[in-house]
């Protein structure tokens, strides 16, 4: 069973989901339009052996990623697994109080401490809510790296 984690934010909007493929067949035709749509500002890491993919759309998370972001390996794995439970739970929780925190948080993100997404979908995650805080002036708990 193929798993979507999507991640798209457009000025600062953000839309979290994670979507099986048991749709109809043309699931594929549709993600591929899409993707075509917004490939100017996309960044997208897919894992067919582990059947999930992030896709993030946000203008300047691209350049942000490329110039700000520590490389790939620089944090393990089982860290970017922490400080991202840590921050998707803080944000499910803006996420379902829209009247408190407004609409930064338009929807949950369905991240699953017991699935390994593996690293690149840990490490994309974990950037993008960096910079979402950073961007935002916003706080999901703990130390938020400044670089």
């Amino acid at each position: 069973m193929k798993k979507y984690l999507y991640i798209t934010a457009i000025a600062s909007l953000l839309i979290f989901s994670c979507k099986s493929q048991s749709k109809p067949d043309n699931t594929k035709e549709i993600v591929k339009s899409e993707n075509a749509a917004i490939a100017g500002d996309t960044v997208r890491i897919a894992n067919e052996e582990l059947e999930y993919e992030v896709i993030i759309i946000d203008p300047g998370f691209t350049g942000w990623l490329a110039t700000r972001a520590r490389q790939r390996g620089y944090y393990s794995q089982a860290y970017l697994e922490v400080k991202n439970q840590q921050w998707v739970a803080q944000w499910n929780t803006r996420a379902m109080n829209p009247q408190q925190y407004g609409n930064l948080y338009l929807m949950q993100i369905d991240y699953r401490p017991q699935i390994d997404y593996g690293y690149e979908v840990n490490f994309l995650l974990y950037n993008y809510l960096v910079y979402f805080q950073q961007t935002n002036g916003q706080k999901l708990g703990g130390v938020v790296p400044q670089y």
